[in-house]
């Protein structure tokens, strides 16, 4: 059994990672239904370890969504060829945007899902807050629906067709 997921502060990159990891055992574990992730480029996260790639390979499944937002995705294909080859798996439950022109640290890094949230305030120092309060979690959606909605455009496809 998992504990709680924390609410409040976080400071430093290893609890950030850390809270990535916990965030993603809770979705797989209580099976959450959508999950986004967004972050200029996905540098810092754990993507690409074993623990995380198995947590989303149990999260997956039917009636579940993941949206995943980034300026681009060359770090994510560079770091993490888990989640790269995860991503093409499981092509049909994950929508992935791309906001080229967006300054890195304009763009939210989040975890959003309708139960908690994690939100990076600041990216270079990696603190930032969770929490579960249902404003936090509204707020933080509306501003990723402007960044997914109107902010955005289709990227990093599962495969690439070629000649």
């Amino acid at each position: 059994m998992l504990a709680p997921l924390p609410e409040g502060r976080f400071v430093g990159r290893e609890a950030f990672q850390q809270l990535v990891r916990d965030a993603l055992a809770t979705a797989a574990a209580q099976g959450w239904r959508e999950i986004i992730l967004s972050d200029a480029d996905f540098h810092d996260w754990p993507l690409g370890e074993r623990a995380v790639q198995a947590s989303l390979q149990a999260w997956a499944g039917s009636g579940r969504r993941m949206t995943v937002l980034a300026s681009n995705y060359d770090e994510v294909v560079r770091r993490h060829a888990r989640f790269v080859q995860w991503r093409r798996t499981w092509d049909h439950i994950l929508t992935c945007r791309r906001s080229p022109a967006a300054d890195r640290l304009d763009l939210p890094s989040v975890i959003w899902s309708p139960a908690w949230v994690l939100h990076r305030l600041d990216p270079e120092r990696c603190n930032g807050i969770t929490g579960a309060e249902p404003e936090r979690r509204v707020l933080l959606r509306e501003s990723l629906n402007e960044w997914l909605y109107n902010k955005s455009t289709p990227g990093f496809p599962a495969s690439t067709l070629g000649l």
